[in-house]
């Protein structure tokens, strides 16, 4: 789990600002102004002021502000024991990097291009992330460590070069692509549809409930719920994806199941257990009492423990109100993330189906998993960028998770090209004109003419 990071404010400001550079300048006048000069001594503190407030300065803008706790001491000085942890280690670990690089150097070639290449370019991509753990700025989380989600960062980049790359790539070649990486791979999936038995009996039902993605269902909405950390917005989130589900059933035979399957198994069993035990592990953090000891002052062995394992739970907890009938921006934002949560859910049918990639495949569970990683930062920002004034622009996290789902889908757009000649059903077409159009039409009764027809009728009582 994660947490909230809280800017840190200069504790010698009694207004909370950060001091400037310009402090010098008006010391200097003061002084002049009565006559003396001032001391090389109290030019001495006024620099280390100004080098102070720098280092506050140069903090971005979306990273001002957060609505949790401030505290005004780094996790070192608050707890010399995991000082280590927090210190910068630069130096030390570019020599470590270059040891083994120098090893890699010395050491005999292999004869396998294929392994050469692979080996290559993982070796590549972990360099990139030692750097980006290095020297990227934070994100809003602290827990477990920063660098965590500097290397998630880091990682993130690499994944949208990547896509950019197949975005370049023809279909046959992208498909081919992915055979150095698996040769099993690059072989037709075998059509599969969960709605030819729809009979509700005993078989049936077995063979729904102990699918593996059953518990898949599950544990997804459980990661979804941690995210949106919003009860209502997973289950509106939950009923659309079902709906599109049967809006794209036409084009991709997995999407074509039981009506029992669709809104008993998976939106009343699956799906709502895993928001259930999400939104209740959200209400835990929520309530939660935070008072942190550092490990020096924990004088039990079991206490130590126990403080390390909390380690990887927030430090403090935010909770996500999206409002979404309150003013336009917030409806605006709700549909937005709604939007791009049932385009990240539709990218991995879409993906393995045009690349063919099986559903249990290591590289489809690596994409999952990244995801869920890219959105807890992602979503935390975006959060952060629409409810905050003070938060001048959106977060990098949030700009490459955006980045990305809209990469795959136009990798999706260009390599489906030909591949769904079926056309949608015409009840389907006219469901979604409606549904866009009762989209378009409440907003604007809700937030231009309810509140004009308000505003005539205080009037009207007034005369």
């Amino acid at each position: 789990m994660a947490k909230d990071h809280e800017p840190r404010l200069d504790p010698e400001s009694n207004s909370g600002q950060p001091h400037s550079t310009s402090s010098i300048s008006t010391f200097s006048i003061q002084y002049r102004a009565k006559g003396r000069q001032p001391s090389s001594s109290s030019f001495t503190s006024l620099l280390s002021i100004a080098s102070e407030a720098s280092s506050v300065d140069d903090r971005p803008e979306w990273f001002l502000k957060d609505t949790s706790v401030q505290f005004q001491k780094t996790p070192a000085e608050q707890d010399p024991a995991v000082g280590f942890f927090y210190t910068p280690r630069t130096l030390t670990i570019l020599s470590t990097m270059l040891l083994f690089l120098v090893y890699v150097a010395l050491t005999p070639e292999f004869n396998d291009t294929v392994s050469n290449v692979k080996i290559g370019i993982a070796a590549s991509i972990v360099v990139f992330c030692v750097f980006g753990m290095l020297q990227f700025r934070d994100s809003l989380l602290l827990r477990p460590h920063p660098a965590l989600w500097r290397v998630v960062l880091s990682f993130g980049v690499v994944y949208q070069l990547f896509l950019v790359f197949l975005l370049f790539q023809n279909k046959h070649d992208a498909r081919l692509l992915f055979t150095y990486i698996d040769p099993s791979l690059g072989v037709p999936l075998p059509e599969k549809s969960y709605g030819d038995a729809c009979d509700l009996n005993y078989e049936n039902i077995k063979d729904q409930v102990f699918d593996v993605f059953t518990l898949a269902h599950a544990v997804g909405w459980f990661c979804k719920a941690l995210i949106l950390r919003d009860y209502t917005f997973c289950w509106i989130l939950s009923v659309m994806f079902e709906v599109m589900e049967y809006s794209l059933s036409h084009q991709l035979n997995n999407f074509d199941e039981c009506w029992w399957d669709h809104w008993i198994l998976d939106v009343l069993v699956c799906n709502w257990l895993g928001i259930y035990l999400g939104v209740k592990t959200c209400e835990y953090f929520e309530m939660k009492q935070y008072s942190w000891q550092g490990l020096a002052e924990i004088p039990t062995l079991k206490g130590k423990m126990k403080r390390t394992m909390q380690q990887f739970t927030p430090k403090s907890w935010t909770k996500f109100e999206w409002d979404s009938t309150k003013s336009f921006k917030s409806y605006a934002t709700v549909i937005f993330i709604l939007t791009m949560l049932l385009i990240c859910e539709l990218n991995a049918f879409y993906l393995k189906s045009l690349l063919w990639l099986p559903p249990a495949h290591p590289i489809n569970i690596t994409r999952i998993f990244s995801y869920f990683m890219f959105g807890i930062p992602g979503v935390r920002e975006t959060y952060q960028y629409l409810h905050d004034v003070n938060c001048k622009r959106i977060g990098p996290q949030a700009w490459l998770l955006i980045s990305s789902l809209a990469t795959e889908v136009l990798i999706v757009y260009k390599f489906g090209q030909g591949e769904f000649s079926e056309p949608a059903p015409v009840a389907v077409i006219y469901f979604w004109i409606a549904f866009l159009t009762l989209l378009t039409v409440y907003p604007f009764y809700q937030f231009y003419l309810l509140p004009k027809y308000q505003e005539l009728k205080i009037k009207q009582k007034l005369r």
